[in-house]
Formats: C-alpha cells, sequence, structure tokens
C-alpha cells in the first residue's frame, strides 16, 4: 500500500475514533454518571450506541496503530510506539466489558460502581497511550508544532492516571487535570488526524 492511502487510513480513522469518543464519553458516560438509573431507563438504546461507539474506538485504535507502523517501519522507536497504542487498545477492549452489565442494573450503586470498573481500567490504558503519544511526537518530529503536542499530551495523560491514584481528594483538581489533558491531546491529536489526510505526502 503506498504512504498517501496509509495517511489517509491513519487520518480518517483518527477522526472516527475523536467523533466517537467524544459522544460515548462526553455524553453517555457522562449521563450514566450524573442520573444513572434514569439514563437506563429512559435513554438505554443511547446507552448501547455508547457501548457500541467505544468499540468503535477500539477497532480504529488498532488500525491506526497499524497504519501509523507502516509509515515509519525503519524508525527505532516505531514498534514500540505501537506496541504501547496496541496495550491501550486491548486494555479499553478489557474495560469494555464493564458497561454492558449497567443494562441489566436495577440500582444506582450498581450502575456506578460498573462504570467506576470501566473508568479505573481506562485509566491504566490511558497511561499506556500517553508513552505512545511521547514516542510518536519523536517519531514524526515534523511538523515539530504537533509532535511538540503529541509530547506534552501525552505526558499529561500519564501525569492523570498517576494524580488519579496518588492523590486522596483528586477529584478537587480534576478540572485542572481535565484542562491540562484537554487541550494538547486535542490539538496535536486533532492537528495529526488532518494533516495526515491534507499534507500526509510529506510525512
Amino acid at each position: 500500500m503506498n504512504q498517501r492511502k496509509l495517511t489517509r487510513i491513519a487520518g480518517a480513522s483518527y477522526l472516527i475514533i475523536f467523533f466517537a469518543a467524544i459522544f460515548a464519553n462526553f455524553f453517555v458516560l457522562e449521563s450514566l454518571k450524573k442520573d444513572p438509573l434514569h439514563t437506563i431507563q429512559q435513554n438505554g438504546m443511547m446507552v448501547r450506541f455508547g457501548i457500541l461507539a467505544f468499540l468503535v474506538t477500539v477497532v480504529f485504535d488498532v488500525v491506526v496503530a497499524w497504519a501509523l507502523y507502516e509509515l515509519f517501519p525503519k524508525h527505532p522507536l516505531s514498534l514500540l510506539s505501537t506496541l504501547f497504542r496496541m496495550m491501550h487498545a486491548a486494555i479499553m477492549g478489557a474495560a469494555i466489558y464493564a458497561l454492558p452489565i449497567v443494562l441489566n442494573s436495577t440500582t444506582k450503586e450498581e450502575i456506578l460502581i460498573q462504570v467506576n470498573n470501566f473508568n479505573i481500567i481506562w485509566l491504566i490504558g490511558l497511561f499506556f497511550f500517553g508513552i505512545h503519544l511521547i514516542l510518536l511526537g519523536k517519531i514524526i518530529r515534523r511538523p515539530g508544532v504537533i509532535a511538540l503536542f503529541l509530547i506534552i499530551a501525552g505526558a499529561m495523560y500519564m501525569a492523570d492516571t498517576a494524580a488519579h491514584f496518588l492523590l486522596p481528594d483528586y477529584e478537587a483538581y480534576s478540572p485542572v487535570f481535565l484542562a491540562l489533558v484537554a487541550v494538547p491531546s486535542i490539538v496535536g491529536e486533532m492537528s495529526l488526524a488532518i494533516w495526515l489526510l491534507i499534507r500526509g505526502e510529506n510525512i
């Protein structure tokens, strides 16, 4: 497969991950956290689509990992970067197991336990995803701004996961950590996706 096709596959897959993750995380998961029983009873189909959206992100995570490896097969960090992204995809896939259970839950506590189980496992996966982004930033190098934001985003993912487990009062700082993760990751990863689609031949 030629380079241009690979960059288009990687870029398009990244955009699919973005939109699927935004729907699953900020619409479905947040609804389950705020009003668990009402969400299950009144918006059960939305929850099902949210679970499917998470599965879609895992599928295209693997596609992106493969495409990026094919684009940089000779770089000494390429295989390591791919393996860390695959670890993230595998852990994310395991985390999703907790979500279908909420569909048959009858109490708020049962639902929140499964949502919490999902979040904990997902956080572990994001730590490895952060390592992948740092390595990816070092691999692509240019455009330098995108590479820099990828490295910063990777470091913030790792810091956020560590903070979850190390800070007893993490919730007090959660808005700060959310911003620290969201800004560089959205800028870096979205810019990379668009750049791959438009200027991929210059990679």
